[in-house]
Order: structure tokens, then sequence, then C-alpha cells
């Protein structure tokens, strides 16, 4: 682990995110880090709080919590929210984390197991905006998984929940269908003002599909 994370921070300034069920393994990583790193993730439950948020406060990163336990992942909105509060008291006043770097997952379950999981999913990320006012994440896939036709899924519910509250996703960011409807919610929601990234992602691929044309005109001209 130290030394992957070594190696991707000398091909990349962009931020990483820690990831292992292991406890040594993630603090060698966490060790190993120049800057602030994301642990991916800690649960509610009482052992995985108690192993990973002291790891996290004393390198300085900031963590995603699962709001579920030993017992269940709750289909109840409201319970999660119970778990997500327990996680967050622990935290901040146990182990002097702020809540800033505290990023809840509301669980996004898949909808070809329950079409009812996306509807509890936001139900879950409004109470955590109205509760707490945190940072949010889910992997977005989680949603479609099963289901045909799986991007446009995704591109149906990322705005959905961005409406909610949501304010970061693991996502495919090679889906074009995806990323469009994510910079349109952007626009539609007043967090690109007058729309300059939209406009300029807009005239970027205008630009990169004149010269593919051009490429391949100048190619087809060559072969004559």
């Amino acid at each position: 682990m130290a030394r992957a994370v070594r190696l991707i921070q000398g091909l990349t300034d962009l931020p990483l995110v820690i990831d292992s069920s292991i406890i040594e393994v993630l603090d060698a990583g966490l060790a190993a880090y120049q800057g602030k790193a994301l642990v991916n993730s800690v649960t509610a439950e009482d052992d995985r709080l108690a192993a990973i948020l002291p790891l996290v406060k004393r390198h300085g990163a900031a963590v995603i919590g699962l709001p579920n336990d030993e017992e269940e992942i709750p289909e109840e909105p409201r319970r999660r929210v119970e778990l997500a509060r327990k996680l967050i008291d622990v935290a901040t006043g146990t182990y002097g984390i702020g809540v800033e770097d505290i990023v809840i997952d509301p669980l996004a379950m898949p909808i070809g197991a329950d079409t009812g999981h996306a509807i509890r999913t936001l139900e879950t990320i409004a109470l955590l905006r109205e509760e707490f006012g945190v940072n949010m994440t889910f992997g977005a896939s989680n949603v479609s998984f099963g289901m045909p036709d799986r991007h446009a899924i995704g591109a149906g519910f990322l705005p959905m929940a961005m409406s909610h509250g949501l304010t970061s996703a693991i996502m495919d960011a090679r889906s074009p269908q995806i990323v469009r409807a994510v910079k349109a919610a952007d626009l539609l929601l007043d967090r690109d003002p007058w729309g300059a990234s939209w406009i300029a992602a807009h005239r970027a691929a205008q630009a990169a599909a004149a010269q593919a044309a051009a490429a391949q005109a100048a190619a087809a001209q060559a072969g004559t």
C-alpha cells in the first residue's frame, strides 16, 4: 500500500482515497500519503469506529461514514440518520475530527432488488442535509446494478440526488451521458454561474469533434 501511494502521487496531484479493510494496511497508506487523504470507509460499528477514527485523526485525513452497524444495513431512512448521528458524534466528540472532514454515504442500493430503494436513498439524503449539513457521497452505479442500460439510470438518478443534497459521487467519469447529466444538474441548480462550465464543455466537445473530423478527412485524402 505504501509503495502504491508513493507511486501514484508521483504521477498525479489529484487527491487519493485510501481503501482497505485491514487496519495495518490503511495505516501504512495514510503514513505514506503526502497531503489530506480520504479514507473509505468506516461504519457505525463500535469496533470499526475505535479502530479507524484514531488513524483518521492522527493522519489529518477525511473519512466516508456508512450508516450501518453490526445488526443491519437499514432500510428505513430515519434509522440511517440515527446511525449517521452516532458516527458523527463519536468522530467529533471522542476523536476531535471536524465535521467538515466527515462525508456520509446515504447508502444507494440496487433498484433491481427493490424499486423503492432509490426513493429511500433520496429521503435519506434530504434528512442528512437538513439535520447535519454534511457532505455526502455514494456509489452511483450501485443503483443500477443488475439492470440494463445502466448509464441512463445513473444519468437520471444523479441529478435527483443532487437536488436533494448529494455533494459528490463515486461515478464513471468516462461515461459522457452521466457527465453531461451532472453538468446539466449543476447548471439547473445554480451551481454553474452564468452557465460557464456548461458552455465551456460544449465548446470543447465541438472542437474535439471538428478535430476528429479533420483528421479523418486527412487520412481519407492520404489514402487516395
